[in-house]
């Protein structure tokens, strides 16, 4: 399976891997060294934790790697009057009467806390490409879905100021 990432994805993958391999895996095995100190391995709960931490942050190493090599490269590209990524979107929720605005984002910087959608959710793949005024299906599942209007589009811009997410 390939992820479809921006070359701004990739860019922050590549230097929260620096960051990791430099800085913070040699504080690790230093954290995991001084907890062996402590003795009795058997019952030495910072080892325990020194190396819990350490292990997790190989598996990020791992898996932002992982990410990189198999990722497709792509632009944020849209015409100006129809949904594309970055682009702030107000929708208008038919069942429940109420607005939503939302921000499509790629996998890797998902968050529905703070409103960023992936294109690749039922809500994304419904928006994208779509204008203003235009009424989507949001297929949910098998069980059905609902529709929406999108009231509004605001153009945005890949930049870095919207952080990957952490898993």
């Amino acid at each position: 399976m390939h992820d479809e990432l921006t070359a701004v994805d990739i860019r922050k993958m590549q230097q929260e891997i620096d960051y990791r391999e430099t800085e913070l895996r040699p504080k690790l095995i230093e954290d995991v060294q001084t907890a062996r100190a402590f003795g009795d391995l058997s019952e030495n709960f910072e080892y325990k934790a020194a190396k819990q931490a350490k292990n997790k942050n190989e598996s990020r190493i791992r898996y932002l790697k992982r990410m990189i090599a198999t990722a497709v490269v792509i632009e944020a590209r849209s015409g100006q009057d129809e949904v594309g990524l970055f682009d702030r979107v107000t929708l208008f929720m038919e069942d429940e009467n109420e607005e939503e605005t939302i921000t499509l984002v790629t996998t890797l910087r998902q968050d529905p806390s703070k409103g960023r959608i992936s294109k690749e959710s039922p809500v994304g793949q419904a928006v994208l490409g779509h204008k203003a005024g235009d009424r989507v299906f949001v297929q949910v599942g098998d069980r059905g879905g609902y529709w929406a209007q999108i009231r509004a589009i605001e153009k945005g811009v890949d930049d870095d100021t919207m952080e990957i997410s952490p898993y």
